[in-house]
C-alpha cells in the first residue's frame, strides 16, 4: 500500500503578512483570489483533512475542497501570544522569544513546545501511513515544517530554518512508514496538471 499527503498552508492573509500569530484573520482579497486561481490544480484525493483555523477552512473552500479539521492538525499553540507579532513579543519579551527560537522544549508563552508539536504531528503522519491513496491537508505553516522535520529524521531544532510559503505544495509519498519528501511545489494553474510525482 502506498500512500500520499499533500500538504497546503493557507493563502495569505493579514496575520501571515504582518509575522502575528494566528488570531482568526480571514484570508484577505489577494489570497483569496490566489487560492480560488489554483481550484483544481491538486490531484484528486481520497481524503481531505484540515487545520482547524479560520484561513486553512477559507483555503480549503476556495481551492474547492471539503474536508474534516482535524485536532492533531491543530497550528502550534502559542499560548499568550496568540493574536500579537512576533515584534511585540520580541520587545515585551526578549529574553522568552530568544530562548522560545533557540529551545525546541522551551514554552514560555504557556503553550505547546516545537518538540511537542512535533511529536503530535508525528502521530497524525503514522496514522496516514494506513491510507491507501492521495489525501490533502491544508494546514498550518508550522505543521509542514514538523512533517519535514520529522520525515528527515531531522532535529527538531531544524524546525525554524524551514519556510514554507502560502499555498506551496510539499508532498510525502510512501509505504510502511518509510516517506520521501517532496518540498514546496506551487500548485498548478487552472486547467493544467500538477506534477505529482514523488
Amino acid at each position: 500500500m502506498t500512500s500520499r499527503v499533500s500538504f497546503v498552508p493557507p493563502a495569505m492573509n493579514d496575520s501571515l503578512r504582518r509575522a502575528r500569530f494566528d488570531d482568526g484573520c480571514s484570508l484577505d482579497a489577494g489570497g483569496l483570489a490566489r487560492a480560488r486561481a489554483a481550484a483544481g490544480s491538486l490531484p484528486a484525493a481520497v481524503r481531505v483533512a484540515l487545520s482547524p483555523s479560520v484561513r486553512c477552512r477559507q483555503t480549503a473552500a476556495a481551492l474547492g475542497l471539503d474536508g474534516v479539521e482535524e485536532g492533531d492538525l491543530a497550528g502550534l499553540d502559542v499560548g499568550r501570544w496568540r493574536g500579537l507579532t512576533l515584534a511585540e513579543v520580541g520587545a515585551a519579551e526578549p529574553q522568552e522569544v530568544g530562548r522560545w527560537l533557540a529551545d525546541p522544549d522551551a514554552a514560555p508563552h504557556g503553550g505547546e513546545s516545537v518538540t511537542d508539536l512535533c511529536a503530535r504531528v508525528g502521530r497524525w503522519l503514522r496514522a496516514a501511513a494506513g491510507t491507501d491513496g492521495h489525501t490533502v491537508a491544508v494546514v498550518e505553516p508550522e505543521i509542514v515544517r514538523a512533517v519535514a522535520v520529522g520525515v528527515l529524521g531531522a532535529p527538531a531544532a531544524a524546525f525554524w530554518r524551514l519556510d514554507v510559503p502560502p499555498l506551496g505544495v510539499t508532498s510525502v509519498s510512501g509505504r510502511d512508514g518509510r516517506w520521501n519528501l517532496r518540498l514546496g511545489q506551487p500548485p498548478a494553474p487552472a486547467g493544467e496538471q500538477s506534477d505529482d510525482r514523488a
